[in-house]
Formats: structure tokens, C-alpha cells, sequence
């Protein structure tokens, strides 16, 4: 339902005296400016609800003298004239500094059983939910598939998602245009390539020919680090190899049966096809790209919107764990925590291996990797748009995209900064840098240009 009261105060054509409950022509019609008015975010409203509040102060809430003020010396004079005064930033942080207790303290929160979710999942043992007054429970799930539907139906409250999910369903793509956000990335790096021993002859990507990989879903970064490794060196995934959508915990065995050749699969199922001597670990997708995003914390955007304490303890909640899993000193103790069998229900020692960077590689080597996974709560738009232009790349959305509008109205950075800073975190300045793929740099500013400059692809 559109919210009436939040239309643009700076707007001579705006009526701000029309509340959610009007009845007077234009609004009942639906002709109403803010009926056409794309879906706010919940950053938006509290800037639009700051915005309206000062401008009706002005005027002594008088509507008649600010749309005739406006009329004369427009919306945009008006708008910087207030700035100069007034930064409107530090009146909405200085809101979001009050923000009361959780609106609802039980929550159902879904994650599958993967290294990638080691925040989510470590921060009901740990009690960081209890510490920002949340009674949340983290549920098992067998996918990403019904971790999606989960979520969109309302069983969950929030998900622990992969990175490309949120953008994917905001867009309609594979499920239901429903708009979701993504406040905070859990972990980056922590994924490889496996193997199954009976190819360790075959190194060479181009002897790869035929093979089937696994991956843990179509809208993952596992899917999209897969197709452009392997379309680096000169194989078309769609035609010289089959990419099937297996659930994680199901990797290894289908390894075992020989369904699978290999997988770009979330640990700790790389680590553990090794610890049952099945496999090996060809390449780290570190190796690929330094610091790429896996995991994210995501929720539909009417969560934040309409409960916006609850949303603001949830993600203080997950920024708090991702930073404390952050510290290689307490990766051990992480590993004890979320290794039970209602959690991850794997053998410590494979976690340690993982969360630790020390490995056996399954080639007879002991690597040495500490940030073979590493975690970092900030969600770079950058990253969003690179995400979103594989999806075009490989014909997953069709038609012209709004790369940046997408990744902006999505990875929610500005939230996660302010988390982060108010528990004395560091977050960066900015929202977008250039990344290095394989050693290629993607320039952020230019998402189009890049998708055509690939010599495969579907887009």
C-alpha cells in the first residue's frame, strides 16, 4: 500500500496534508503522486519522513503557503537551501540513534548448513542475538531453493542467502518479483573447486571437457565463478560441460558416486570430499577473485519497513558475529560452536581446517591459507553489479538493466555502514571500487561495456 504522507515536501503538485487513511478524490482514485511512486526502501522512508517533518515545521504545517513557496522558488533552491543549514544525514542518524526496543523479539531465521553462514549460525550459540534483545532461532534448511520459498512465504522472518539471491528476486528472476534487501555480506572467499581423485591427471581446465560439476544453486556465486573460470580458458559451460544445481550436503556423496566430476561448492564440503579421500582441491576461489562476496544475511524489504527496531537488532546482531569471526584468533572457538549437528554436524577438525586456512589439499600437501575464508559484513555495490552482469552474461535476465539502480536499491551499504560505525567498526567511505577477476579488472562504471567484451556468453 502506498504511504501517502511520505509524498515529496519539496513538490509544489504534492499534497502532504493526505494521510494514509484520505478519501478525497485524487487518492481514492489512484491519481495520487505517490500511487505511481516506485517502492521505498527503508532508508528512503526515514529520509523522505525527516525531510517532511523539517519542511512542515517551516510553514507552521501550513500545506497552502509551502506549495506556493515551492511554486516560486522551486523544490531543488528550497532543497539546498535547507542542506546548508540542516544536514539532513545527521537528522536521520540522529533518529535512527532512538529507535526503541524490537517490535517482535522471536524470530525464524533459515541457513543452510555451509562455513559461508558461520554468523548467522554461530550468533545463536555465541548469544549475540541475546545481546541485542533478540530471541532468534536459526533453522536448518536443505537449500537454497526452499531457503527462497521459506522466505517469500513468511516462515521466515530473515535467510541467510547467497549474495546473487536478493538481487535475482527482486528482478523476478526464477521465483516471484518480490522486493528484498541486503543489508550485510556474511563471508568472502571460502569456496574451491573439487575434483574427484580419478582426475588428478587432468589440471588443465581445457581437459574438462564433458565433465558435470555441481554447484549449489543457479543464482550463485558458485554458478558464476564456475562459468567464468571455465570460459576463461576457452570452454563454453553451457555446451562443453554440465553444471547441475546440487544441495551442499549432497556434494560429497555424489561425488563419491561418481554423478559428479566435480563441484565449486561452500565449504566445509570442499574440505571434507579431501578428509574422505575423494577428492582434491583443484584451485580456491580466492584464487579466482581476492575478496569476492558468497553469503549475505538478506530479508524482504516490508521486514525492515515495518518492523524497523526488530531489523535494526537483527542486523547489529549479524554485523557483531561476521566482525568477531573476522579475528583468525577466534575461528577455533567459532569452529566448536557451530560444528554440532544441529548446525553444521561436521567433524571439528574439517571446520578448523577451513575457518583456520591450514588444509590438507588432498595432492599430499599442507597449505597454509588464513584467509582461504575471512568474513566482512560491507556489501559493495560494486559487487552487486558485477553479480549482475554475469546474470546478463549467461541469460538470466534479458532486456536493459539498471545495474546500479538495482545493486543500490538492493545491497543496503549505507545500513550496514552505520552498524557498523556505531559498533566501532570501520566502514569504508565508498560503495564502489574496481575488482580483479583472473586478472581482469572490472570497472563498475562501465557494467555493459564489460558484458559485451566477453568472447562467450549469452547476453
Amino acid at each position: 500500500m502506498p504511504i501517502k504522507s511520505l509524498g515529496d515536501p519539496f513538490s509544489e503538485k504534492t499534497d502532504l496534508r493526505h494521510g494514509a487513511d484520505c478519501g478525497c478524490n485524487a487518492c481514492s482514485s489512484g491519481k495520487g503522486e505517490a500511487h505511481h511512486a516506485a517502492p521505498m526502501s527503508r532508508e528512503d522512508m526515514l529520509e523522505r519522513a525527516v525531510e517532511s517533518a523539517v519542511v512542515r515545521s517551516i510553514f507552521n504545517q501550513s500545506d497552502v503557503s509551502r506549495r506556493s513557496f515551492m511554486g516560486m522558488i522551486g523544490g531543488g533552491t528550497m532543497a539546498a537551501a535547507l542542506a546548508s543549514v540542516l544536514p539532513l544525514d545527521k537528522a536521520k542518524a540522529a533518529i535512527l540513534d532512538e529507535l526503541g526496543p524490537p517490535e517482535k523479539t522471536d524470530l525464524s531465521i533459515g541457513f543452510v548448513p555451509i562455513t559461508c553462514a558461520t554468523p548467522i549460525i554461530m550468533a545463536q550459540p555465541m548469544g549475540f542475538y541475546e545481546k541485542h534483545g533478540l530471541n532468534a532461532q536459526v533453522i536448518k534448511t536443505a537449500g537454497w531453493a526452499v531457503a527462497r520459498d521459506k522466505s517469500l512465504s513468511g516462515e521466515y522472518d530473515a535467510s541467510h542467502m547467497l549474495t546473487p539471491m536478493p538481487l535475482a528476486m527482486t528482478l523476478g528472476a526464477g521465483s516471484i518479483a518480490e522486493p528484498y534487501i541486503m543489508p550485510a555480506v556474511e563471508n568472502i572467499n571460502g569456496q574451491a573447486i573439487v575434483l574427484s581423485n580419478q582426475h588428478q591427471d587432468k589440471r588443465d581446465p581445457q581437459q574438462w571437457k564433458g565433465f558435470t560439476f555441481g554447484v549449489p544453486f543457479e543464482y550463485s556465486m558458485h554458478n558464476f565463478l564456475l562459468r567464468y573460470y571455465v570460459a576463461e580458458h576457452g570452454l563454453d559451460p553451457d555446451q562443453d560441460i554440465q553444471i547441475r544445481v546440487v544441495p551442499p550436503p549432497e556434494m560429497v556423496a555424489n561425488l563419491r558416486a561418481g554423478n559428479l566430476d566435480g563441484y565449486l561448492s561452500p565449504d566445509p564440503f570442499n574440505q571434507r570430499a579431501v578428509w574422505e579421500e575423494i577428492g582434491f582441491i583443484h584451485i580456491l576461489t580466492k584464487d579466482i577473485w581476492e575478496g569476492h562476496p558468497c553469503c549475505a544475511f538478506a530479508c524482504p524489504q516490508s521486514f525492515a519497513t515495518e518492523l524497523p527496531n526488530t531489523y535494526g537488532a537483527l542486523l547489529k546482531s549479524i554485523v557483531d558475529a561476521t566482525q568477531y569471526a573476522s579475528n583468525p584468533e577466534n575461528r577455533k572457538e567459532i569452529s566448536e560452536a557451530i560444528a554440532p549437528t544441529n548446525y553444521l554436524n561436521q567433524p571439528v577438525p574439517v571446520i578448523e581446517q577451513v575457518l583456520t586456512g591450514t588444509y590438507a589439499d588432498g595432492l599430499g600437501e599442507v597449505k597454509r591459507v588464513p584467509d582461504r575464508i575471512d568474513f566482512d559484513p560491507f556489501p559493495w555495490h560494486s559487487m552487486g553489479v558485477w553479480i549482475l552482469t554475469q546474470m546478463k552474461r549467461w541469460g538470466y535476465i534479458e532486456g536493459d538493466v539498471d545495474y546500479k539502480a538495482v545493486a543500490e536499491q538492493v545491497y543496503l551499504a549505507a545500513d550496514c555502514a552505520k552498524v557498523m560505525n556505531d559498533l566501532g567498526y570501520e566502514a569504508p567511505e565508498v560503495t564502489y571500487k574496481s575488482h580483479t577477476i583472473m586478472g581482469k579488472t572490472f570497472d563498475p562504471e562501465a557494467p555493459s561495456e564489460y558484458v559485451s567484451s566477453f568472447a562467450i556468453g549469452r547476453g
